[in-house]
């Protein structure tokens, strides 16, 4: 099997700088599993690295799509996956770093995807309750994990069933195995040191120019907030700002907030979906431990 390292945890824990030298003392390429730094416009609410980083270690995945593209976990599980055959083909490591747990994990497990269905049914027409009866009369397995007032996946899990491929039928081809050698590095600190780099992180982007960033988007896009890509945290706040709902303060405000929010959001989905050996940052060898367990991983396979 190929050999895949991946680094998760937190917004704001450290993640790209410890990939970049793991990346430099193994020989490794990072493969970004963010979201949002995908797109080219958006540099500063992302966190994205700066050129001098990339250039010392080869980076992927990051500015590749521009704000009006739309972006899914399928295609990225395609993308990442074709870069780590090709990263693994030249004699290099594949490093996937980032806090886009399900990106992550749609590349790493046998995850399915189903191919893009098409209806002949109008089902703007139902109410949420018609069709709830309806999937469970066509899939009932799916129906029991979606919620009534869940239009959207009530819709897709029912166009899904009517071209032959219910839901369920393709949950139950997957056997939520590993399709790599992975090992899954997770940075973690304790809630409190966490808040304040988050908060240190925010109070950066602002120096740094984010509002600038946004006010130069808005003028070349006046949807700009329908965008998928604006619905990050460091962007989606700034839409009551322009509105004149909230002030600079409070939107700044708002985003730290999420972001903590988010950040245990994200240890919650790690701890449950994936398998990770976590290192608290406050240790004095943890960087020491970690790249001695990947060195042994590396040899023999053994962590």
């Amino acid at each position: 099997m190929k050999k895949v390292l991946v680094v998760v945890g937190p917004t704001a824990v450290g993640k790209s700088s410890l990939g970049v030298d793991l990346a430099k003392m193994f020989n490794g390429e990072i493969i970004s599993g963010d979201s949002i730094q995908i797109y080219r416009q958006l540099n500063i609410g992302s966190a994205k690295i700066d050129d001098k980083q990339k250039k010392v270690v080869p980076h992927h995945l990051i500015d590749i799509k521009d704000l009006k593209d739309g972006f899914s976990v399928a295609e990225f599980q395609k993308e990442a996956r074709s870069l780590i055959d090709v990263i693994t083909k030249n004699g290099n490591l594949p490093i996937v770093v980032g806090g886009t747990g399900l990106y992550i994990k749609a590349v790493i497990y046998d995850y399915l995807f189903e191919d893009e269905c098409k209806t002949n049914e109008d089902y703007d027409k139902f109410t949420n309750d018609e069709l709830y009866e309806k999937l469970l009369k066509y899939d009932p397995i799916s129906v029991e994990k979606i919620h009534i007032n869940n239009r959207k996946r009530l819709i897709r899990a029912l166009v899904m069933a009517e071209n032959g491929k219910s839901k369920s039928m393709i949950l139950a081809k997957q056997q939520h195995k590993l399709i790599y050698d992975c090992l899954i590095i997770g940075l973690t600190t304790n809630r409190d040191e966490l808040y304040q780099q988050i908060d240190m992180r925010v109070d950066k982007m602002i120096n740094d120019g984010l509002l600038d960033e946004i006010n130069h988007l808005i003028i070349q896009d006046k949807d700009l907030f329908r965008r998928q890509a604006m619905q990050g945290i460091g962007y989606r706040e700034w839409q009551d700002y322009y509105l004149g709902l909230k002030s600079q303060e409070e939107v700044v405000a708002d985003i730290k907030k999420h972001s903590r929010q988010f950040a245990k959001r994200q240890y919650t989905w790690f701890n449950n979906q994936l398998t990770v050996d976590w290192f608290d940052i406050n240790e004095i060898d943890y960087r020491t431990n970690i790249e001695a367990k990947v060195k042994r991983w590396l040899i023999n396979g053994s962590i």
